[in-house]
């Protein structure tokens, strides 16, 4: 072993230690597991290793720089660090929520605030140097007392993510591989390295893998773990860099540094895919759905709700499911928020007892609605709320899971498009229209979008329920288990005494012998005894020839009703031929795609609902603590 190494080789094993937040948030988000289980128990585990090693590292440089080694002088720079922390907390800190006080009204914070924030970046940085410490440090600390979120966390993430992501990052990156010269790295080093690289690699395993067997955690769900708090990033890359530039590592031990996180990366990453699959936690062989719930069940049905235009609809279709004595409501609302201004992914859960904070925000208004109809139908519906922060790309993810853990029957998911007042459409966000579509894939449960025209209907904040005598709703069947199940949740809809149902069955011409025609009206006749004595069920049968026949018939009955239910998937027929190449929303199916174009007039809201697909194979899932005492959120 050469004397470049020997003196290297202490380095090189303290950084293969390094589990470092940033490069944790970055695997997981590139994965697409930031916010399961997986994903947050390895942020906390990273989070952890980070703040223990930040005081070792605070503490390495107190040492380093104490040249004279007395106690006193030691003692100086460690109280000097500690007065520095205490400032950065108890004076930056409180100007800084200052800043956000002055911008809570909603204006957005000011070129001046973002001055005064980079202004103590540069105070903190030179203290720090100052009372002999990196210069790192003191800019870090004041990140971690910046709050995250908007205002300021999105204001500072808008200012500074092009220049830094896009143009820093990739140089920095383009310099360090261009100081990586493979060419002086010996045989014997490079062994020996290895050695270290993989003997670290094994021991952060075993490390999570004994208190996880310990705790009764899987263990191949503990592999996965420590195989993410082995990735390597821009952390020991800088750290690389540093001794680099301070002549403690060589040019060959920087190259075999580098390329050990290359190696390490490339293994662990494409392995993790391999061996977890998110979505597997939540599959079942047994079906959740309306249909095949016993008719006074409990009703478990789950809202997701992205903006405060959506309560109105929402609301209408909850008091519409009838809750009762013979068969209750258990309402599973998650409000969606998107991820803005931190790393961090959260899953709140909501106590409808606790008093909500006074604030502007959307989850206190929609909360509060919610609230609303648990107290109007006290006794006979329950409340669960919860809060996504997530990215909207992996945030099915938490909505999977909720429905999983909570047994809904049915959840409820936003459509992507918004409807004004004067009939325009907007498009609130493409991102929620991919989420719908990994829902759909993967939902533990019956799934219904929502399409919300309710404010064309003069009810922009108030339920239709509340301001009509009559809420009208209309089945449009076809055939088909989808269709099956919009023709359960409207039979449940016409127990309430202020909704009237109405379904149409469009048959077509020279099908009558056929065996899927021979089965929906068996599946028809079975709801028309279910409801024999409901005047307020009601069947039509529509002769058409063609999609053509279908869909003047449609816009000719769309307009008696508030709300329109459809089944997604119909069994092949010839009525939507040529009707595939203009559909524009896969997510809708193709009669819920046309239904929701804004060339088809109406006033009505349109719920495509998809009948739940079981998994072929029953898998263990380990459960999400959330709050699991029905009673603690009922009135």
């Amino acid at each position: 072993m050469d004397d470049s190494l020997s003196t290297s080789l202490p380095l090189i094993a303290i950084s293969q230690s390094f589990t470092a937040f940033v490069v944790i948030a970055i695997l997981l988000t590139e994965l697409k597991i930031l916010n399961t289980d997986i994903g947050r128990l390895a942020m906390s585990a990273a989070m952890f290793a980070d703040i223990i090693g930040f005081v070792f590292t605070a503490f390495l440089f107190a040492t380093i720089q104490n040249k004279d080694g007395t106690m006193v002088t030691l003692l100086g720079i460690i109280l000097s660090t500690v007065a520095l922390c205490v400032g950065i907390l108890y004076v930056m800190r409180p100007l800084i929520l200052r800043i956000i006080k002055q911008s809570s009204d909603g204006r957005p914070v000011s070129q001046t605030c973002i001055v005064c924030i980079f202004l103590f970046v540069l105070i903190t940085g030179f203290f720090s140097e100052l009372i002999g410490q990196h210069y790192i440090m003191g800019p870090l600390i004041l990140g971690l007392v910046i709050p995250v979120g908007p205002p300021l966390g999105t204001a500072l993430i808008t200012k500074m993510e092009t220049i830094s992501y896009d143009f820093f990052y990739p140089i920095f990156l383009a310099i360090s591989g261009l100081q990586t010269d493979v060419f002086k790295i010996e045989y014997k080093s490079m062994w020996i390295v290895c050695i270290i690289v993989v003997v670290s690699v094994v021991v952060k395993i075993g490390a999570v893998m004994l208190p996880g067997y310990y705790n009764n955690v899987p263990l191949k769900e503990c592999f996965v773990i420590g195989l993410i708090l082995n990735a390597r990033g821009v952390v020991e890359l800088v750290s690389y860099n540093l001794w680099k530039g301070g002549k403690l590592m060589s040019d060959q031990e920087f190259s075999l540094s580098v390329i050990s996180i290359i190696v390490v990366n490339a293994i662990i990453a494409p392995l993790i895919r391999l061996i977890y699959d998110p979505s597997k936690q939540y599959q079942h062989i047994n079906r959740s759905s309306i249909q095949h719930s016993r008719r006074d069940s409990e009703f478990r049905i789950m809202v997701c709700i992205h903006k405060n235009e959506n309560i109105p609809t929402m609301i209408d279709l909850l008091e519409a499911s009838y809750a009762s004595e013979e068969s209750s409501v258990a309402v599973i609302a998650l409000i969606l928020k998107e991820l803005l201004g931190r790393a961090r992914p959260l899953l709140i859960a909501h106590q409808p007892h606790e008093t909500l904070r006074v604030t502007s925000s959307k989850s206190t208004q929609i909360n509060n609605s919610l609230n609303q109809y648990a107290q109007q139908n006290k006794g006979y519906a329950y409340l669960e709320s919860f809060t996504s922060i997530s990215n909207y790309e992996t945030m099915n993810h938490d909505v999977c899971q909720i429905a999983f853990d909570r047994g809904a029957n049915i959840l409820i998911l936003p459509f992507h498009k918004q409807w004004q007042i004067d009939g325009s459409v907007n498009t609130t966000n493409k991102a929620i229209q991919n989420m719908n579509m990994k829902v759909l894939e993967r939902a533990p449960c019956s799934v219904g979008i929502l399409v919300d025209r309710g404010i064309l209907g003069g009810s922009g904040s108030v339920s239709h329920l509340f301001t009509k005598p009559i809420y009208h709703v209309g089945v449009f069947f076809i055939g088909g288990a989808d269709d099956a199940e919009a023709l359960a949740y409207s039979s449940r809809m016409c127990r309430h005494k202020s909704v009237n149902v109405k379904v149409i069955r469009f048959l077509q011409f020279g099908s009558e012998n056929s065996i899927d025609r021979r089965r929906e009206s068996d599946i028809i006749d079975e709801y028309r005894h279910l409801n024999y004595a409901n005047r307020r069920f009601e069947t039509i049968d529509e002769l058409i020839r063609d999609g053509v026949d279908m869909s003047l018939s449609i816009r000719k009955l769309i307009e008696t009703f508030d709300l329109v239910i459809v089944g997604r998937e119909h069994p092949k027929s010839s009525l939507f031929e040529g009707y595939e190449e203009w559909s524009e929303c896969p997510e809708l199916g193709i009669l819920g795609d046309m239904l929701a174009s804004q060339d088809f007039v109406t006033k009505a809201s349109v719920l495509v609902v998809q009948q739940h697909r079981p998994q072929l194979k029953l898998l263990k899932h380990k459960v999400c603590p959330l709050p699991n005492d029905r009673d603690s959120f009922s009135f």
